[in-house]
């Protein structure tokens, strides 16, 4: 069953007050499991498309391809580099596909110069990601399609440093919808599956959190279809950044001060990630 909520709000605490609160605090409020969220990238955090597919347009020309319809490209975003023109090309990954990854990666790289070639969070998500972030039962956490240095790079922006614990990306692990970014960040922080939420705009988020046992939230706002997003498994759509907030309250609880967190998972000894 599909369900959708909408919006709130928090208040900031300091890294160290959310470490103190999490292993530390003995309030009367209701013992609390510590939860994982994960975020895709691009189509969740970031609007990223232009640059994308002004890439994949440059690429496939100059391998004498006829150029892909912004259509092609929003459907392979989230997927590895090499599995998504792969995927447009139609076939296997071999030695055109790896150059023409190469090739991307460069065109990508000076594309990104350019202002209006820029990434910029969606309207309401750094304010989100704030107030997540300030939780004592929460973990933030991202899974991405991107590159590692793409990632660093994310982590290195004001609206998005000091916030994340742990990440997964291109470079570690094989692409969405294979559940190995999920599976691994959970490891990583000791935080179960089970308890874990993947939020993205493609099928291919959802259908990783699926294999992975995780709850899939699927954004209105991406690259990919709601029908899709729906069929490949999502357990929640949201059509706003404020429905998204609602949805994990309910899925989580409202914020409180002081909430007492039961003892699972390393997050006593995790640390940000920054570039």
């Amino acid at each position: 069953m599909l369900i959708t909520w909408m919006t709130t709000k928090s208040r900031f605490f300091s890294k160290s007050d959310s470490l103190a609160i999490a292993a530390d605090s003995r309030s009367s409020y209701k013992k609390r499991i510590m939860k994982l969220v994960l975020f895709d990238v691009d189509g969740t955090l970031i609007d990223s498309q232009a640059i994308i597919h002004e890439s994949m347009r440059l690429t496939f020309l100059r391998f004498g391809y006829e150029e892909p319809v912004i259509q092609a490209t929003r459907s392979i975003i989230g997927l590895s580099l090499d599995s998504a023109i792969a995927s447009i090309c139609g076939r296997e990954i071999d030695d055109e596909i790896l150059a023409m990854t190469n090739e991307y990666k460069s065109t990508y790289l000076e594309l990104a110069k350019r202002e209006e070639m820029q990434s910029l969070p969606f309207n309401g998500i750094p304010g989100l990601i704030n107030r997540l972030a300030t939780r004592s039962d929460i973990l933030l956490g991202i899974v991405t399609g991107k590159s590692r240095r793409g990632v660093e790079k994310l982590l290195a922006s004001p609206n998005f440093e000091n916030r994340f614990v742990v990440s997964r990306c291109a470079d570690d692990c094989p692409s969405k919808p294979n559940p190995a970014m999920v599976s691994e960040c959970c490891d990583e922080v000791g935080i179960s599956c089970f308890n874990t939420i993947v939020i993205g705009d493609t099928g291919f988020d959802m259908a990783m959190a699926v294999s992975a046992g995780a709850t899939a939230i699927g954004v209105g706002w991406g690259y990919h279809p709601l029908e899709r997003i729906i069929s490949d498994g999502a357990h929640h759509v949201v059509h706003s950044v404020n429905m998204l907030e609602q949805s994990l309250y309910n899925l989580i609880g409202a914020p409180v001060e002081q909430a007492e967190v039961s003892s699972v998972g390393n997050y006593g000894s995790w640390n940000f990630l920054h570039a």
